[in-house]
């Protein structure tokens, strides 16, 4: 059986090991990676697909800003499983992640793909003419679509990273911690 669902933490491994196994280490040196990184997926915008208890694919929508004070989402990676690859489980994961952003209020999407592949989904470089973003890509790839018509109208500037930033374990805090209970294990001898 498979079904479209929202990630858990249970299933970073499985995720990372998908998206290594379609983009290998290259994808950490992509553009996109840059609005990524440190920063959380919008809610509810982080899905898998899964097939018997094993994820098979990935898509990830981010907040961003298209220019200044536009709010609008970055998708991206999306990836399916090489093994099931020409099912239309791709398709069909893309229209999933679109609905459910559409139905959460937000109205706009970018994206960096193969327009040809995005085109049947509405996305167009009509859109992203007057936006860059903040490193290498190329202008033909840079495409976006508006849940809300006109969403993007006047769109202008570099896109940005606006979402909440990652939880980070405070190290610092951790290393004390431990070196609490290692000293508190220390009993000096008479």
């Amino acid at each position: 059986m498979i079904t479209i669902r929202e990630e858990t933490f249970h299933d970073v491994d499985a995720r990372e090991a998908l998206l290594d196994s379609c983009f290998g280490a290259a994808r950490f040196q992509k553009t996109c990676e840059r609005l990524r990184e440190g920063r959380m997926p919008a809610d509810g915008l982080a899905l898998v697909i899964e097939r018997n208890s094993e994820i098979i694919g990935t898509v990830r929508l981010w907040h961003i800003s298209a220019g200044a004070n536009r709010a609008a989402l970055m998708l991206g990676p999306i990836a399916i499983d090489p093994s099931v690859q020409s099912l239309g489980l791709g398709g069909k994961l893309m229209r999933e992640a679109l609905k459910r952003a559409s139905g959460l209020g937000h109205k706009a999407v970018l994206l960096v793909g193969d327009a040809p592949y995005y085109e049947r989904f509405g996305f167009s470089t009509e859109k992203t003419g007057s936006l860059w973003l903040p490193g290498p890509y190329e202008r033909n790839r840079f495409l976006a679509l508006e849940l809300e018509a006109g969403a993007l109208n006047g769109a202008r500037g570099l896109v940005s990273a606006t979402g909440a930033f990652e939880q980070k374990p405070d190290l610092g805090a951790l290393v004390a911690a431990a070196a609490q209970g290692a000293l508190a294990g220390i009993r000096p001898s008479l």
